[in-house]
């Protein structure tokens, strides 16, 4: 290829990724459901960056003399817990606990599994063999109960119990990806980049690994969702974040002792975990429809 051909080549691959990008947003606009998750997620994150600005008190300072206050209360809106915290304080600063550990977590978990299914599927053989047994002894466990035995292992907190909900989810990534670039190693693309000498961690990187970005994309997404309920799961069993934290899953556990006296304690963190979940889960569907090649049409 001359060296005019070559740098228009790289002139329109930016223009095609944002006539793609174009038209994924159109697809995707069309889902008014999606639109309003993603409203939600937006919401929930701003809030949770802006806590300072939006609230004025301290999540972790306590006031005994108003312990308890009920929704509507002057100052506390949402009421105070049992230590007279202000309850949308609390949400609001959790948000930011919850929401970083369901990211994060898919991240770890996206990454390691990106590379486990990446080298098992194109090189197979072997290779495919060891990876792959490696993931069915973790899909052989119980998903929570594989948590639970590594939080055991390396002690109750809320980076283990990170560490713990990551480790779970490798499997779920590895198998999509891998069952994707088997369906992709004997393409046209593949064998000419193989006859032009590529190697094949370039072939593996640069062109494989953005054909299976679609199914990650939108796997990914719904499983942040399950990634904010896990780790709210575990510091509910208080094998997660640890009190006083301002976390979703350790205000349901410290309200459940209050749940007849005073169930909004529980109810309003319980709400958030609803909400965001929901929005995580209407925002994935929307994207699976609007990567969905049959859809494209």
């Amino acid at each position: 290829m001359s060296s005019t051909g070559i740098e228009l080549a790289e002139t329109t691959q930016p223009v095609v990724r944002r006539g793609k990008a174009a038209a994924l947003w159109r697809r995707l606009k069309k889902d008014k459901f999606a639109l309003l998750g993603g409203a939600i997620l937006v919401i929930v994150i701003l809030s949770a960056i802006l806590a300072p600005v939006i609230t004025h008190y301290d999540p972790y300072e306590t006031k005994l003399e108003q312990r308890l206050l009920p929704p509507g209360s002057p100052g506390h809106w949402l009421g105070t817990d049992e230590m007279g915290r202000d309850l949308f304080t609390r949400l609001v600063y959790g948000a930011r606990v919850s929401v970083m550990v369901g990211f994060v977590a898919v991240a770890i978990a996206l990454f390691f599994g990106i590379l486990v299914g990446l080298f098992a599927g194109y090189y197979g053989g072997w290779v495919d063999t060891i990876f792959m047994r490696c993931i069915d002894i973790l899909m052989a466990f119980p998903y929570v109960l594989l948590a639970i035995s590594i939080i055991a292992a390396l002690g109750p907190g809320l980076l283990q119990a990170m560490v713990a909900i990551s480790i779970v989810g490798i499997p779920y990534y590895a198998r999509i990806v891998r069952g994707t670039v088997l369906s992709l190693r004997n393409k046209e693309f593949v064998e000419a980049e193989k006859a032009l000498g590529a190697s094949n961690l370039r072939i593996i990187f640069k062109h494989i690994l953005p054909n299976t970005m679609a199914p990650i994309i939108v796997a990914a997404t719904l499983d942040v969702g399950w990634m904010i309920i896990a780790a709210a799961g575990l510091s509910f069993l208080g094998l997660g974040a640890q009190p006083p934290t301002a976390e979703w899953g350790v205000m349901l556990s410290e309200g459940r002792k209050f749940l007849r006296v005073a169930p909004y304690v529980s109810l309003f963190p319980g709400i958030c975990i609803f909400l965001v979940v929901l929005s995580l889960n209407l925002l994935g569907d929307g994207l699976r429809d609007a990567l969905d090649p049959r859809l494209k049409q």
